[in-house]
């Protein structure tokens, strides 16, 4: 970036500077202008007057108030002007006073406003050349080109603070938009977490208890099978901290990259549908719970999100069988259509808390797993008895249509 100059300098101070300051510097110099061809006077001219002093006085002043007021300001010196040429004290060469209300006005003013004082300058101009005497024709062009140059250069100013404000107005409602924007996706952030750490936690401190309920009882009688309910429990403890670390990874790694100013941070390869299977290996082994997997259709690719959705849905329905249905068996069970893979997990639960679990944390984040990817999810008991899942995720070629 070049350095500032001292012209701008010197404009960014006026812009800053007390207006009633400047406008007063402003109206002498336009006092001081106006007296010189009464200083220093052609042959031939009237000589200066204390009365012609005060009428170029008064076409003076009034600019100390033209920001403030400016139509009343216009007005006195549209007065003042036009009679100095009737006095002849004498009519001034050029309308400083004039050309400088002319260029507030087309600023500043609404436009009736400056039409009207536009319209009656360029009357009285022509007025005062009619009435001054052996006016040449150059004169009539020199007065009506200065007051239409004033009037431009006001316009001009006018649609360029216009055209400011507007960028900035949009500068600023982009960084309230991009503010929000960086708000939504934190908070969108946070929900996915939340939705991970839960489901983890929960699938996991759920076989734990299942099995650490089932080690006291078979201590003494079943040795080997105590063994292995302990071993169930060591194996849930360590799959939810393997996947609990992939989560504190990717939050390191994401905040390394963000101050890096790289936001293209890899995510390290997150549970699919590939990992059903396991999944369902994992609860049958632990809990002793009769789980049937079921494909129906030809497999379509999902997006990743959708592939995470679908497993996480799973590993959260049969949680909740485990924790509240006391069931004996469920059923995992994916048909895959054309443009959606609906997804439902069933249960034969009949406990006295099976519908405690409809309103929980597990249910609204099936829910927003399924929303967030453009499908839908439902819940409740089946008319025979036992729970129901069912969420439909769009396949990736209809996902964009799905989230609109």
């Amino acid at each position: 970036m070049p350095p500032p100059t001292w012209t701008s300098s010197a404009l960014a101070r006026l812009r800053t500077a007390n207006p009633y300051a400047v406008d007063a510097a402003l109206a002498a110099l336009v006092l001081f202008a106006a007296s010189l061809q009464w200083m220093f006077p052609d042959e031939g001219d009237d000589q200066l007057t204390w009365q012609g002093w005060l009428l170029a006085a008064a076409t003076a002043l009034p600019l100390i108030w033209r920001r403030r007021t400016p139509f009343v300001c216009a007005c006195a010196v549209s007065v003042a002007t036009p009679a100095m040429a009737v006095y002849h004290a004498p009519p001034p060469d050029v309308e400083y006073g004039g050309l400088v209300v002319l260029f507030t006005m087309a600023s500043q003013a609404p436009p009736w406003q400056r039409r009207a004082m536009l319209a009656g300058w360029v009357t009285g101009g022509i007025l005062v050349m009619q009435h001054k005497e052996n006016a040449l024709p150059f004169e009539y062009a020199f007065h009506l080109t200065s007051l239409g140059c004033a009037y431009g250069l006001g316009v001009l100013t006018r649609v360029q603070r216009a055209y400011t404000a507007a960028v900035e107005d949009r500068a600023r409602r982009l960084e309230r938009e991009r503010a929000a924007d960086t708000a939504r996706a934190l908070a969108q952030e946070r929900a996915r977490i939340a939705r991970d750490m839960h489901d983890i936690l929960a699938h996991a401190v759920s076989l734990m208890v299942v099995q650490a309920e089932a080690g006291p009882v078979v201590v003494r009688s079943d040795p080997e099978r105590a063994e292995a309910a302990f071993d169930a429990i060591a194996g849930a403890g360590r799959d939810a901290m393997q996947q609990l670390r992939r989560i504190l990874g990717v939050l390191k790694e994401e905040e390394g990259e963000t101050r890096r100013g790289n936001g293209d941070a890899r995510h390290l390869p997150q549970p699919g549908l590939a990992s059903l299977t396991a999944l369902i290996q994992q609860v049958r082994d632990s809990t002793g719970l009769r789980i049937e997997l079921r494909t129906a259709g030809a497999p379509r690719p999902l997006h990743p999100e959708a592939e995470v959705a679908a497993y996480r849905v799973v590993q959260e329905a049969l949680t909740n069988t485990v924790k509240h249905a006391y069931a004996a068996s469920a059923d995992v069970e994916l048909d895959w259509r054309e443009d959606e893979l609906t997804l439902t997990v069933t249960d034969d639960g009949r406990g006295p808390e099976q519908d405690a679990h409809e309103g929980g944390h597990g249910l609204i984040g099936i829910r927003e797993r399924a929303a967030a990817c453009g499908g839908s999810a439902t819940a409740g008991p089946r008319p025979a008895g036992g729970f129901r899942v069912v969420v439909r995720l769009p396949t990736a070629v209809d996902r964009q249509a799905a989230l609109g």
